[in-house]
């Protein structure tokens, strides 16, 4: 009889645990993404320096050198779905010069100035960058576009 008693006792703290386990996780995960976003809001400059050194080196667009990066306020930040990874997307506007020689040398649209988005991501407790951009489009539109990958993370 006493062994009904222990399945009972178990099946109980397994219960608890799922129905605490769940909502503690996901208090974490907002927590931590308070704390990643002051931080973002924190480093902003830096970041917004590596970044643009990080996008010229990359060569890309192909034909085109970097010239100068117009940082806007827009953030938007999401979470990966697979990875958990947090996610910034800032606004931003490029504009390119043609490398001499190259293939947009006589294009007359490389003076144009082009809509993108910058791309960071919080790992490891430190936000970090591959100088990559998401041209034509804004913060929000990266959402959009990116949905089947990312979710927003609201500003709480």
């Amino acid at each position: 009889m006493i062994w009904v008693w222990g399945i009972g006792l178990v099946v109980t703290m397994l219960l608890v645990i799922a129905f605490t386990a769940i909502p503690l996780a996901a208090w974490w995960q907002r927590g931590e993404a308070r704390r990643a976003i002051r931080l973002f809001h924190k480093r902003r400059e830096i970041l917004e320096a590596k970044f643009f050194d990080l996008a010229q080196s990359l060569g890309k667009p192909r034909g085109l050198r970097w010239l100068d990066c117009e940082w806007f306020d827009e953030t938007t930040f999401a979470r990966d779905k697979n990875s958990g990874l947090l996610t910034a997307f800032v606004g931003i506007n490029v504009r390119f010069e043609a490398i001499e020689g190259g293939d947009m040398e006589d294009v007359a649209a490389v003076t144009t100035v082009r809509d993108a988005v910058a791309v960071f991501h919080f790992n490891q407790g430190s936000w970090g960058t591959g100088g990559k951009a998401l041209f034509n489009m804004n913060p929000k539109d990266a959402l959009v576009k990116l949905v089947a990958q990312f979710e927003p993370v609201p500003m709480v």
